[in-house]
């Protein structure tokens, strides 16, 4: 597999420039005050992201991405980690992926 210069030149910088939000949002939570509602949202958060990063890939996504999707449902139903699910979901798209193309 090639690996582009592009690619090597801007991951310290995309490395950085997650190291930098995450470190902000830490610092900058020292200084809320962390009400019942002020944590709803934090619990609220990550279900937000996935259904961002998922939503768009359901929505226009082909074959593989409905199969990775119903392989999470599934697996979740079955072992009940989320962890798992994803990595079996992964699977599942880059599977039919290689075997579609």
């Amino acid at each position: 597999m090639k690996t582009h210069a592009d690619f090597l030149a801007m991951l310290p910088a995309l490395t950085l420039a997650a190291f930098a939000c995450r470190a902000g949002g830490f610092w900058l939570m020292r200084f809320v005050a962390v009400t019942p509602r002020v944590e709803a949202a934090l619990r609220a958060a990550p279900l937000a992201v996935m259904v961002g990063v998922v939503g768009p890939a359901a929505l226009h996504g082909g074959v593989p991405e409905l199969l990775g999707l119903a392989t999470v449902g599934a697996v979740m139903l079955w072992r009940g980690n989320d962890v798992v699910a994803m990595l079996a979901g992964v699977a599942a798209v880059a599977l039919a992926r290689a075997a579609i193309g």
